[in-house]
């Protein structure tokens, strides 16, 4: 029995050690990679890209269900981008709330006669489009509910018109030059495919017109937290992951694609609740396979602001939610798990988000209890009690710091010392307490996954962005 506790221990000691050194890692390449744009900002040259009268214009597509609270402040905001040419898509998905009466009353929607062809898949059927009486490149489509948060995109995706298609939360704010800064580099290299941008939290922030004009820690604890979970992900994780030419995950918040491509894989998958995923992982296994070569980049730039659950049920059933989607993502493109025709995807980003991602929650909810119950029969010592728990709760402390300290070095949000205060508490908030309970999220979600539930993105209740009058 001593001899089984302590092998688990030391596996566990061992598990930790390897998945914050990965986090680790993948920040030191992200840093290097923005301070490199940071050294070439001033020549991005944003401006030409604007004046370029070949620049590809993009639609940008929106997917709104009962987001009344949100859905005319970020509309405002995608209206007012900064790019040469571009159209805004709603589809509607059958709101039970006043989403649709809300975008008709704030810009004098008409119905208006459009053929949508048929492209990808849908299972909901169109009821009707409209569109300003004045000259404003906005479409709302109006469809049936059906449960599938992919099926609203991929009507957008029939609709839309531009060669590049932009997918945004309806409770997502861009800012102004966004379009600009991530369709650059599609300018730059004729090989890009898809691009992801950074998405950081708004509640707390001062929001005018759809746009973040100050950015403030929000109040309730939860939500700082995800602040640096933000922070962790984006800016830093999803950075390294390019870096290495082995992104995966574009979120769906707000993300980039070559329409061509994205209607050659079938649009989203309608049937996981991973869609975002699962389609930047079908875009490589379909161009891996073809032997294309290609690129999928991620824009280390801040650029997108949403608000993110203010309390711990909705959480719960978002994170739920995501670990549910994983394992279908990687159940349904198990095939590139560990195999060489589809290079660092099927060689390290796949492997790398099973043993860490969707099988963590197990290994981290076991090892703690296994090492009290051993220390408590005597066969765990205190010196390796203090070496797990420094593990434990002082590395993941300090990757957080680490990326709080790259994102202040080099973009400098938070221009107020009690934000930042107040971000450097939530990081020891969120290794005492809030890591375990998220584990146990991620946990929930896993067992769905393995039961075969059905994948549902459920009810999301929002607070709405605090803009003043």
């Amino acid at each position: 029995m001593s001899s089984v506790i302590t092998a688990f221990d030391w596996f566990v000691l061992g598990y930790f050690v390897l998945l914050n050194s990965g986090y680790l890692l993948l920040i030191g390449v992200a840093s290097l990679d923005v301070a490199r744009w940071m050294r070439r900002f001033s020549f991005a040259a944003h401006d030409d890209i604007f004046a370029n009268p070949l620049t590809p214009g993009v639609s940008v597509l929106v997917a709104a269900y009962n987001e009344e609270l949100s859905i005319v402040a970020s509309v405002d905001a995608l209206l007012g981008l900064k790019y040469p040419e571009f159209e805004v898509i709603v589809v509607e998905d059958g709101s039970t709330d006043a989403t649709f009466e809300r975008l008709r009353q704030a810009f004098d929607l008409r119905p208006v006669e459009r053929v949508i062809p048929n492209e990808v898949p849908t299972l909901g059927r169109v009821l009707s489009t409209h569109a300003p009486a004045s000259d404003i490149p906005l479409l709302v489509v109006r469809k049936e509910n059906t449960g599938r948060r992919s099926d609203p995109i991929n009507v957008g995706i029939n609709a839309a018109r531009q060669p590049l298609m932009c997918v945004v939360d309806a409770d997502s704010l861009l800012e102004q030059e966004a379009l600009l800064r991530v369709v650059k580099p599609f300018i730059d290299d004729p090989r890009v495919v898809a691009t992801g941008g950074v998405i950081r939290a708004a509640n707390g922030s001062r929001v005018e017109r759809g746009r973040v004009t100050q950015a403030v820690m929000p109040r309730r604890w939860i939500e700082r937290v995800q602040v640096l979970e933000y922070l962790r992900s984006f800016l830093l994780g999803r950075t390294g992951w390019s870096r290495l030419g082995a992104l995966l995950i574009i979120s769906g918040a707000f993300g980039v694609f070559r329409r061509d491509v994205v209607v050659e894989v079938g649009g989203m998958n309608l049937y996981t609740v991973g869609e975002d995923a699962e389609l930047v992982a079908s875009i490589h296994a379909h161009l891996r396979r073809a032997k294309r070569n290609y690129r999928v980049a991620f824009v280390a730039e801040p650029v997108c602001w949403t608000e993110v659950p203010h309390s711990a049920a909705v959480l719960g059933r978002q994170r739920r939610r995501w670990s549910q989607g994983l394992g279908e993502v990687l159940w349904l493109h198990r095939r590139m798990m560990f195999n060489p025709r589809y290079g660092r995807i099927g060689l390290i980003a796949l492997p790398y988000y099973l043993l860490f991602e969707l099988i963590g929650p197990i290994v981290e909810l076991s090892g703690i209890p296994i090492v009290i119950v051993g220390y408590a029969l005597g066969y765990v010592d205190v010196p390796f009690a203090v070496l797990f728990a420094a593990v434990a709760f002082g590395y993941g402390l300090f990757v957080s710091l680490s990326a709080l300290a790259v994102e202040e070095f080099s973009f400098h949000r938070y221009s107020r010392w009690r934000d930042l205060g107040a971000a450097v508490l939530a990081a020891v908030v969120e290794n005492i307490g809030y890591r375990q309970l998220h584990s146990w999220w991620r946990l929930q979600g896993l067992w769905r996954f393995i039961r075969g539930q059905e994948a549902s993105w459920g009810v999301m209740t929002r607070a709405g962005f605090d803009s003043p009058q």
